[in-house]
Protein backbone atom coordinates (compact mmCIF):
# COMPACT_ATOMS: atom_id res chain seq x y z
CA UNK A 1 0.00 0.00 0.00
CA UNK A 2 1.07 3.54 -0.70
CA UNK A 3 1.51 5.64 2.40
CA UNK A 4 2.38 9.30 2.77
CA UNK A 5 3.04 10.42 6.34
CA UNK A 6 3.48 14.10 7.11
CA UNK A 7 5.04 15.67 10.16
CA UNK A 8 6.47 18.97 11.28
CA UNK A 9 3.40 21.12 11.48
CA UNK A 10 2.51 23.10 14.56
CA UNK A 11 2.25 26.58 15.94
CA UNK A 12 4.71 29.24 14.84
CA UNK A 13 4.90 32.97 15.24
CA UNK A 14 4.54 35.29 12.29
CA UNK A 15 7.93 35.64 10.68
CA UNK A 16 8.98 32.27 11.99
CA UNK A 17 9.85 29.01 10.26
CA UNK A 18 8.85 25.38 10.15
CA UNK A 19 10.11 22.32 8.33
CA UNK A 20 7.46 19.93 7.06
CA UNK A 21 8.41 16.36 6.20
CA UNK A 22 6.65 13.62 4.28
CA UNK A 23 7.84 10.02 4.32
CA UNK A 24 6.64 8.06 1.31
CA UNK A 25 6.38 4.28 1.11
CA UNK A 26 4.80 1.76 -1.22
CA UNK A 27 5.94 3.30 -4.49
CA UNK A 28 9.17 3.80 -6.41
CA UNK A 29 10.08 7.28 -5.21
CA UNK A 30 12.27 8.07 -8.23
CA UNK A 31 9.34 7.52 -10.60
CA UNK A 32 7.00 9.92 -8.85
CA UNK A 33 6.50 13.58 -8.28
CA UNK A 34 5.71 14.63 -4.75
CA UNK A 35 4.20 17.86 -3.61
CA UNK A 36 2.49 19.90 -0.94
CA UNK A 37 -1.04 21.15 -1.16
CA UNK A 38 -2.87 23.06 1.54
CA UNK A 39 -6.39 23.87 2.55
CA UNK A 40 -7.28 26.79 4.74
CA UNK A 41 -10.72 27.16 6.33
CA UNK A 42 -13.24 28.23 3.73
CA UNK A 43 -10.72 28.11 0.90
CA UNK A 44 -9.92 25.82 -1.98
CA UNK A 45 -7.40 23.02 -1.85
CA UNK A 46 -4.37 24.56 -3.55
CA UNK A 47 -0.89 23.60 -4.60
CA UNK A 48 1.98 25.03 -2.59
CA UNK A 49 4.97 23.36 -4.22
CA UNK A 50 6.02 20.17 -5.93
CA UNK A 51 9.13 18.39 -7.11
CA UNK A 52 9.61 15.79 -9.83
CA UNK A 53 12.05 13.36 -8.31
CA UNK A 54 13.87 12.06 -11.38
CA UNK A 55 14.98 15.45 -12.72
CA UNK A 56 14.57 17.63 -9.65
CA UNK A 57 12.37 20.19 -11.36
CA UNK A 58 10.25 22.20 -8.97
CA UNK A 59 7.15 24.33 -8.98
CA UNK A 60 6.02 26.94 -6.47
CA UNK A 61 2.82 28.85 -6.06
CA UNK A 62 3.45 32.56 -6.60
CA UNK A 63 2.44 33.33 -3.02
CA UNK A 64 5.27 31.27 -1.54
CA UNK A 65 8.12 31.90 -3.96
CA UNK A 66 11.21 33.07 -2.15
CA UNK A 67 9.90 31.93 1.24
CA UNK A 68 9.26 28.20 0.86
CA UNK A 69 11.78 25.63 -0.39
CA UNK A 70 10.96 22.08 -1.42
CA UNK A 71 13.48 19.26 -1.49
CA UNK A 72 13.56 15.50 -1.47
CA UNK A 73 15.92 12.79 -0.25
CA UNK A 74 15.60 9.79 -2.55
CA UNK A 75 17.52 7.48 -0.22
CA UNK A 76 15.08 8.24 2.60
CA UNK A 77 12.05 8.54 0.31
CA UNK A 78 11.28 11.73 2.15
CA UNK A 79 10.18 15.13 0.94
CA UNK A 80 10.68 18.36 2.86
CA UNK A 81 9.18 21.80 2.77
CA UNK A 82 11.11 24.55 4.50
CA UNK A 83 8.68 27.35 5.23
CA UNK A 84 10.11 30.71 6.22
CA UNK A 85 8.68 34.15 6.94
CA UNK A 86 5.35 32.68 7.94
CA UNK A 87 2.26 34.88 7.92
CA UNK A 88 -1.19 34.23 9.42
CA UNK A 89 -2.40 33.66 5.86
CA UNK A 90 -0.25 30.51 5.73
CA UNK A 91 -2.44 28.84 8.35
CA UNK A 92 -3.83 25.68 6.78
CA UNK A 93 -3.70 21.92 6.78
CA UNK A 94 -0.76 20.95 4.59
CA UNK A 95 -1.09 17.71 2.65
CA UNK A 96 1.61 15.62 1.06
CA UNK A 97 0.59 14.40 -2.39
CA UNK A 98 2.18 12.07 -4.95
CA UNK A 99 1.60 11.21 -8.57
CA UNK A 100 3.40 9.44 -11.38
CA UNK A 101 6.11 11.74 -12.73
CA UNK A 102 4.86 11.83 -16.34
CA UNK A 103 1.50 13.21 -15.21
CA UNK A 104 3.10 16.47 -14.12
CA UNK A 105 6.27 16.46 -16.24
CA UNK A 106 5.11 19.24 -18.59
CA UNK A 107 5.40 22.54 -16.75
CA UNK A 108 2.89 24.46 -18.81
CA UNK A 109 0.15 21.82 -18.75
CA UNK A 110 -1.48 23.01 -15.55
CA UNK A 111 -1.41 19.52 -14.12
CA UNK A 112 1.01 20.44 -11.34
CA UNK A 113 -1.45 22.96 -9.98
CA UNK A 114 -4.51 20.73 -10.15
CA UNK A 115 -5.46 18.38 -7.35
CA UNK A 116 -7.17 16.15 -9.92
CA UNK A 117 -3.81 14.90 -11.19
CA UNK A 118 -2.38 13.92 -7.84
CA UNK A 119 -3.34 10.36 -6.91
CA UNK A 120 -2.11 9.88 -3.37
CA UNK A 121 -2.68 11.83 -0.14
CA UNK A 122 -1.30 11.95 3.32
CA UNK A 123 -3.40 12.67 6.39
CA UNK A 124 -2.26 16.28 6.58
CA UNK A 125 -0.39 18.34 9.14
CA UNK A 126 -1.78 21.53 10.65
CA UNK A 127 0.20 24.75 10.43
CA UNK A 128 -0.98 27.61 12.62
CA UNK A 129 0.64 31.03 12.65
CA UNK A 130 0.14 33.49 15.48
CA UNK A 131 0.34 37.19 14.76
Amino acid sequence: DVRLVESGGGLAQAGGSLTLSCVVSGLTFHDYAVGWFRQAPGKEHEVVSCIVNDDGSTHYADSVKGRFTISSDKAKQTMYLQVNSLTPENKAVYYCRATWKRTVAEKGSGNRESSLYWDYWGQGTQVTVSS
